[in-house]
């Protein structure tokens, strides 16, 4: 599958959004939206879509340890349906358990200050969940 793929994770007060190269292989941050609403959100990651030329939207879900659903996951299924709304671009559900930790982590390996590590970690836990998309569809 060629082609650009964007990346969110969801959150409460932030979303991070990622975005793949040309090729599909390798994910990159792109930038973080302040949550609104559902419907305005929704809109604003389908705008960036759009204009990134991604030809798949991939949403984070939080599913629990044993892979259930719950609370979190089930938000991000409401914001993947509304952005369906917003957009003809296909839109996918992908596990993000974990992202936030690995992000953080990542951070530590680069040598980021503890001070600065402990900031917002949205568009790299997207990069997290994008890349972790895109291996697997490798």
């Amino acid at each position: 599958m060629v082609g650009r793929v964007l990346a969110v994770d969801p959150g409460e007060k932030r979303i991070g959004v990622a975005i793949s190269d040309p090729t599909g292989t390798i994910g990159n941050p792109l930038k973080v939206i302040k949550h609104v609403s559902r419907t305005l959100d929704a809109a604003l990651i389908a705008l960036a879509a759009t204009e990134q030329q991604a030809r798949l939207i991939v949403v984070g879900q939080a599913l629990d340890q044993k892979g259930l659903v719950g609370g979190r996951a089930r938000s991000a299924m409401r914001l993947a349906e509304a952005i369906r709304l917003q957009t003809e671009i296909p839109v996918e559900l992908w596990d993000e358990s974990g992202s936030t930790q690995e992000a953080r982590a990542a951070r530590f390996s680069m040598g980021v200050h503890r001070r600065k590590r402990s900031g917002h970690l949205d568009e790299l836990a997207a990069t997290v969940i994008l890349q972790s998309y895109l291996d697997a569809h490798a």
